[in-house]
């Protein structure tokens, strides 16, 4: 184990490059943090590392001073390229990319990566082009495990190279982890880092300055909780964390409307373009709140985030600890709040025992307004609202349902008219999970909610369209409907005439005998069915020409004359 304290750049024992130290300087990194000073000197003298380290701690430079010094000691010119292969994107692209430009680093999904070694149908064979590869680093190595990369990661350490420098970066040290240290790095230094005032033997994975806290509020109270904690601190930087995309685009629009002169921005994994963008805007901030999903909760750096909001607990436990770690980050402090309804408090103890976190409580605050009524209002007047507020409540329920800790979170347990209630809904969906289930705690609106309109003008105009264009399908199926329970006379004769003249065709067949003109009207209905079958005509033709080729024994019949008068 290597014990360091931080200190200035220039005390590395092998000198930094001076770009290296002025990029440093211009980005305000002025001290070294212990994982940084530990680390550098190590991955610079051909070691494999294992490090481990509180989440905010700086374990991002620590590989990335590395890889920069040892690309500028190369005699090999660099190429330009930095090449980037995550999932989302086209691989025929990325693949093509890479046979022109090449590329000095490679910053990769483990999925991505496998895939793109097996890509040597298309002229890329990744496995000589690593030949001459100089470092691996596995950074958040324990949410790839997490993540179920194993199988990846094991796949790729077989087809590298055997020497090469090894960096291996986590927050936690599981036993998963533990496992891809032996199996990926040849006699690796192992460095632990702990923050001071912080005992040796003790694995917290939370910075020491972070103070974590937890409120129990049921479901129809968080909202209003929410609102007045945020409202109540507007001068400072929040991240709001929900469990799924749509409670994102709803409470992120809620939010909107009910905490005035702030600004609020919301990021989610849908957002493929547009999230780097959201999130340069949110560190350039002096104030302000970013609603977002787990997508930021791990390696994102944001400065002087002052609280981290849990409305909605992960769905796992270590994602709870780096969602916490967006704040009190490098020497900063900083603090965390998580909302736990009544029947998720043996969660509490759970993350003291099993993440190493404990946590304080925050009594509920007073006199909060009840603001339900304005979001039911909202919905009301809006249909984008209303239809946000179900897809996020259904949302809610489903991702509940996966919950990594299920004896905590248990699905059937859950107050869904109290839910309802703090989603501001305005009726219950349709939903499997609510199928035979009675809400007499839940009062719906009393409007049929078809007829709420969109704000915007133009969708509205296309909903109506739609809604007549269905108005008019409906009608015209109740009317077929009707037309085939009712059958029209002639029509059902002239099944009866199909069916007579398909029996005569199988008699004739086998022998019966058959006049010139009954032979001629089956050789016709047997053309019309061809072609009916062939989709050359529509049934409404094939009906058409059976009836008329039926018409002359239907007059007969209509007079009265049998088929055996009309015979003789």
């Amino acid at each position: 184990m290597e014990h360091v304290t931080e200190g200035a750049w220039e005390s590395l024992q092998v000198p930094l490059h001076p770009r290296v130290l002025g990029a440093l300087r211009e980005l305000g990194f002025l001290h070294m943090t212990p994982v940084q000073s530990a680390t550098i000197p190590l991955f610079m003298k051909n070691k494999d590392v294992a490090a481990e380290a509180v989440t905010g701690s700086g374990k991002t430079l620590a590989f990335v001073i590395p890889i920069l010094e040892i690309l500028l000691r190369r005699e090999e010119k660099l190429k330009k390229n930095q090449i980037l292969w995550i999932g989302g994107r086209n691989p025929g692209e990325d693949v093509e990319r890479f046979k022109q430009h090449g590329g000095n680093i490679i910053v990769a999904t483990p999925g991505r990566l496998e895939d793109m070694f097996r890509r040597k149908a298309e002229g890329l064979d990744l496995a000589s082009c690593v030949k001459s590869l100089d470092v691996l680093v596995l950074d958040e190595a324990d949410r790839l495990l997490d993540m179920g990369f194993e199988a990846s990661i094991n796949t790729i350490l077989e087809l590298l190279p055997k020497q090469r420098r090894t960096g291996l970066f986590s927050a936690t040290q599981t036993q998963e982890v533990e496992n891809l240290v032996r199996a990926g790095l040849r006699n690796p230094v192992r460095i632990s880092v702990k923050e001071k005032g912080v005992a040796a033997s003790s694995t917290q994975k939370t910075p020491s300055r972070l103070e974590n806290h937890y409120m129990i509020c049921k479901a129809d109270e968080k909202f209003n909780q929410l609102v007045h904690f945020l409202r109540s601190r507007q001068q400072e930087k929040h991240l709001v964390f929900f469990s799924t995309c749509a409670c994102v685009e709803y409470y992120g629009k809620a939010l909107e409307a009910l905490v005035k002169k702030v600004k609020i921005l919301c990021i989610h994994g849908k957002m493929k373009y547009k999230r780097n963008k959201i999130f340069m805007e949110f560190r350039k901030l002096q104030s302000g709140i970013l609603v977002c999903t787990d997508v930021m909760a791990r390696g994102i750096d944001i400065p002087e985030v002052n609280w981290v909001l849990q409305y909605d607990p992960p769905s796992n436990a270590s994602a709870f600890v780096h969602r916490c770690g967006r704040t009190a980050r490098i020497g900063h402090g900083g603090s965390a709040l998580v909302f736990l309804l009544p029947m998720e408090e043996a969660y509490i103890n759970f993350l003291a025992i099993n993440q190493k976190c404990p946590l304080q409580e925050m009594n509920l605050q007073r006199n909060t307004v009840d603001l339900l009524p304005k979001l039911r209002a909202m919905a009301l007047a809006d249909r984008a609202v209303f239809e946000k507020g179900m897809k996020a409540f259904v949302s809610f329920v489903q991702a509940y349902a996966k919950h990594e800790c299920s004896l905590i979170f248990r699905l059937k347990d859950l107050d869904f008219a109290g839910l309802a209630r703090g989603f501001a809904l305005l009726r219950m969906p349709r939903m499997p999970e609510l199928r035979g289930k009675q809400f007499p705690d839940f009062v719906p609106v009393d409007i049929d909610t078809d007829t709420i309109p969109f704000k915007d003008k133009i969708r509205e105009k296309q909903r109506q369209k739609l809604l007549e264009q269905k108005r008019k399908e409906r009608i015209e199926n109740e009317g077929r409907r009707k037309f085939i329970k009712n059958k029209a006379w002639s029509k059902q004769k002239a099944k009866k005439e199909r069916k007579k003249k398909m029996n005569a065709k199988r008699k004739k067949d086998e022998g019966s005998d058959i006049d010139d003109e009954d032979m001629e009207e089956l050789l016709n209905d047997t053309r019309l069915l061809k072609k009916f079958k062939k989709g050359k005509i529509t049934e409404e033709e094939f009906e058409k020409g059976l009836l008329t080729s039926a018409k002359r024994t239907v007059q007969l019949t209509d007079l009265g004359v049998s088929d055996s008068e009309e015979d003789s």
